[in-house]
C-alpha cells in the first residue's frame, strides 16, 4: 500500500480526531502533516494491512501526546475514551490493552492513565492526587505489572527471560479480555 492510499482512506478521519483534541485548525493541520511523514517512514514495517486503520490513529493519538508533552501542555484524556476511542472490527493489542485498563482496580488505572498516556510527572501525579511519590511510583509499577499479567490471562503472552512480553495476539473469539 502507498502513503497517499493511505491518505485518501484515512486523511479527514485522522484530522477530525486531531481537531477533537487540540481545537485549532493550524496545529491540527500541522500534526496532520506529521503523523501521515510517520505513516510514510514506516509504513514498511505494517505486517497486516488489515489493521492499517488502527496503526495510523495510533501514530496520530501519540503524536498529539507527544505535541502536548513538548508544549507543556495538559492533555486531557478520559479513561472512557481508552475503552471507546476506537471502534473498529479487527482485533489488536489496543483492543485488549483498553479492556485491561479498564480493569484495573481505581487506585493502580488513575496514576498508571495519568503517567503513560497523558504524560505527567510521577511528581505531578502525586501533587494531583495527594498522594506520598514513593505510592504514586510503586502504583504505577504496580499498573504496569498487571497489565502484562494480563496480556498473559488475555491472549496466552508470555514473559520472556528478559523481562519483555512475547506471543501473538489470538483471534477476538478466543481472547478472555475482549469477548
Amino acid at each position: 500500500m502507498k502513503t497517499k492510499t493511505v491518505w485518501d482512506l484515512y486523511a479527514q478521519d485522522i484530522r477530525h480526531f486531531i481537531l477533537s483534541k487540540v481545537n485549532d485548525e493550524v496545529i491540527t493541520d500541522d500534526l496532520l502533516q506529521e503523523t501521515f511523514i510517520k505513516v510514510h517512514v514506516k509504513l514498511d514495517t505494517l505486517k497486516n494491512e488489515n489493521k492499517i486503520k488502527a496503526w495510523v490513529f495510533s501514530i496520530a493519538r501519540y503524536t498529539v501526546m507527544d505535541y502536548f508533552r513538548q508544549n507543556n501542555l495538559n492533555y486531557s484524556i478520559e479513561e472512557k475514551h481508552i475503552v471507546e476511542e476506537y471502534t473498529h472490527s479487527d482485533h489488536t493489542k489496543e483492543d485488549c490493552l483498553r479492556g485491561i485498563i479498564k480493569a484495573l482496580p481505581k487506585k493502580y488505572r488513575k496514576p498508571l492513565i495519568l503517567a503513560d498516556i497523558q504524560g505527567l510527572k510521577q511528581t505531578q501525579i502525586s501533587e494531583r492526587l495527594d498522594l506520598p511519590l514513593p505510592t504514586v511510583k510503586s502504583q504505577i509499577q504496580r499498573a504496569r505489572k498487571l497489565i502484562a499479567q494480563g496480556f498473559v490471562e488475555c491472549c496466552d503472552f508470555k514473559i520472556n527471560d528478559d523481562g519483555y512480553l512475547v506471543g501473538e495476539l489470538q483471534e477476538k473469539e478466543h481472547c478472555k479480555v475482549c469477548n
